[in-house]
C-alpha cells in the first residue's frame, strides 16, 4: 500500500491561500488504511481550517467529500460539480491522487495536504515500514522475498556490504541488515544456493531514473475495443 502523512495545519492553510471555498477530498483507499486521508482525518481537516480561518479573521466555506479512490477519474465524476465549484481543492490523497484531479480538472486548482512517504505494510499499530522501491525489475525470487532495493540502505544486490553488526545496519542500528534477513530466510528454506549466482549491475532504466513510467496491456486494450 502507499503510506503517506499529513501535512502540518499550517502548510495546508499557506497552500489553500486567500481561498474563501475549500473542498477537502479525501480517499478511501491507501490513505485510509494509514490513518492519513480517509473519511475521518477529511473531517477532521476540513474542521481545522474552518476554525483556523475563523480564528485569524477571514473565515472559509470548508467543506469534505471522500471518495473511493482518487486515482481513477471515474470516481472524481461523481464529486465533480463540488471540484469545479470549489475555488481550491485540498488533496487528501496520495501525490498520484493530486494529479489525477488536476488532470482531469484542469481549470481546477490542486494542492496536496498530505505527503507521500514510500510503499509499505503495517508491521504494528500506528507503525507503518518501507518495503518496495518500486524499481521495476523484481528481485523478490532470488532473495527469499526480502527486498534489497527498499530495505538495505545501500541497495546492495550481492550480500552485505562488511559494515553490519549483530545483525543490524551500520547506517542506523534500529535497522536489520536485510542481507542478513535474506542469508537466515534462504538458509531457512534450504535455498541458500541462490546466494550463489552474482548479480549483475541493476539497470535502472526500469526504475524511475529511466523517466516516467508507463505500463500497456495490449490484450486489455484489444478487449475494450471488441467490445
Amino acid at each position: 500500500m502507499i503510506v503517506a502523512e499529513q501535512k502540518s495545519l499550517d502548510e495546508m492553510k499557506t497552500l489553500i491561500g486567500e481561498a474563501h471555498n475549500v473542498l477537502v477530498v479525501g480517499c478511501g483507499t491507501c490513505v485510509t488504511v494509514c490513518f492519513a486521508g480517509g473519511s475521518r482525518e477529511a473531517a477532521i481537516v476540513a474542521a481545522s481550517l474552518r476554525m483556523a480561518t475563523k480564528l485569524d479573521g477571514d473565515a472559509a466555506a470548508v467543506s469534505d467529500v471522500t471518495v473511493q479512490r482518487q486515482c481513477e477519474w471515474e470516481y472524481l465524476d461523481e464529486i465533480a460539480e463540488q471540484i469545479k465549484a470549489a475555488d481550491v481543492v485540498l488533496s487528501l490523497g496520495c501525490g498520484i491522487g493530486v494529479q489525477a484531479i488536476a488532470e482531469h480538472f484542469p481549470q481546477t486548482w490542486v494542492v496536496p495536504g498530505l505527503n507521500t512517504s514510500f510503499m509499505g505494510l503495517p508491521t504494528e499499530q500506528g507503525i507503518w515500514a518501507e518495503r518496495c522501491a518500486a524499481c521495476g525489475d523484481c528481485l523478490l525470487g532470488r532473495t527469499g522475498g526480502i527486498c534489497p532495493i527498499a530495505r538495505c540502505s545501500k541497495s546492495l544486490l550481492n550480500g552485505p556490504c562488511g559494515g553490519s553488526e549483530d545483525g543490524h545496519c551500520e547506517v542506523n542500528p534500529d535497522i536489520p541488515c536485510a542481507w542478513q534477513l535474506i542469508y537466515d530466510r534462504l538458509s531457512s528454506l534450504g535455498r541458500l544456493d541462490l546466494l550463489l549466482d552474482i548479480q549483475p549491475p541493476k539497470n535502472w532504466k526500469a526504475a524511475r531514473d529511466g523517466g516516467p513510467r508507463k505500463i500497456v496491456r495490449e490484450d486489455l486494450r484489444l478487449a475494450v475495443e471488441e467490445e
